[in-house]
């Protein structure tokens, strides 16, 4: 059995559910059951069928309703794993911080192709970094102050999974500095991300420590898991780049958040609409039993 979720930006009207219900029947998919309308703009469709030609063919019917096609069991995930920028933030911290050392063009082009997967990301990473070498640390804390914004739904996101005792982790291939503060206010249990050298109040161009990359945050997601006695079947992934592909494809659901085209057609779901909140609706989860504030 899978469950087709439709998630409208503002409103789900009836039109939009028999398009979808015509839709699954072209893939010959059998309809068992359909949810009641959801907070005004969310339906289940418990079919059973084809859920990647299902995915496919419901992602065509229009209008700004993002399709999640999951299998019913382990709907409910008990563990979050996401990355942060341009994901649970609204900005590239390192393009941001550049902008104080008066490069931010030159660094957010690498960053743009790095996420596209057109370059390796540790060697585009090490290269941003080193051209900050020099700039003073208080710039970070001014980028923090000035330009880093939680993004919408980010907080009732992960405070609700959080409440009901699913493991939280925050996994970046940006900077300590910024993803500890980030974790705190979205209220992550725990933070993964790469150190920045410093000296004398000052960059100095490197890093410090094992780098975050892909193969990293697979990792991490693989032993949370283990440490939580969770199948990957019951962890939820979210991310935007082509360092976030790994990670999305092996947790048991991974969702491309506005991402990146490689990113988006790696995940099981891709997120184009709604805020964040919406990955609460695909797991069952009604606003009435978010946190929120």
């Amino acid at each position: 059995m899978f469950i087709a979720t439709l998630i409208a930006k503002e409103s789900l009207n009836e039109r939009d559910i028999q398009s979808a219900i015509a839709s699954l029947a072209v893939v010959d998919a059998t309809i068992i059951r359909q949810s009641e309308l959801i907070d005004g703009r969310v339906v289940d469709i418990f079919f059973q069928g084809d859920p990647v030609a299902a995915r496919v063919k419901l992602e065509t019917i229009g209008g700004d309703i993002d399709i999640a096609v999951q299998p019913e069991a382990n709907r409910l995930k008990k563990l979050l794993i996401s990355d942060m920028d341009s994901t649970m933030i609204t900005v590239e911290c390192i393009d941001e911080l550049a902008d104080y050392a008066g490069i931010k063009s030159e660094i957010a082009e690498i960053t743009e192709r790095a996420m596209q997967g057109e370059l390796d990301f540790e060697e585009a990473l090490r290269g941003r970094v080193a051209l900050l070498e020099g700039l003073q640390t208080t710039a970070i804390q001014q980028c923090l102050d000035e330009r880093v914004k939680i993004m919408p739904g980010a907080e009732i996101l992960v405070r609700t999974m959080a409440k009901r005792e699913a493991t939280t982790i925050l996994v970046s291939g940006g900077f300590t500095k910024f993803a500890s503060p980030v974790a705190q206010a979205i209220g992550f249990g725990s933070f993964h991300a790469n150190i920045l050298g410093e000296a004398g109040g000052q960059l100095t161009g490197g890093l410090e420590g094992q780098i975050v990359d892909s193969a990293r945050k697979v990792a991490v997601l693989e032993s949370a898991a283990q440490v939580a006695s969770l199948p990957l079947e019951q962890c939820i992934a979210v991310g935007d780049g082509a360092n976030d592909i790994p990670m999305l494809e092996r947790a048991g659901l991974g969702i491309a958040y506005h991402a990146k085209p490689k990113a988006a057609q790696a995940a099981d779901v891709a997120i184009k609409y709604n805020d964040l909140s919406a990955l609460l609706y695909i797991q069952g989860i009604a606003v009435d039993q978010w946190v929120i504030g």
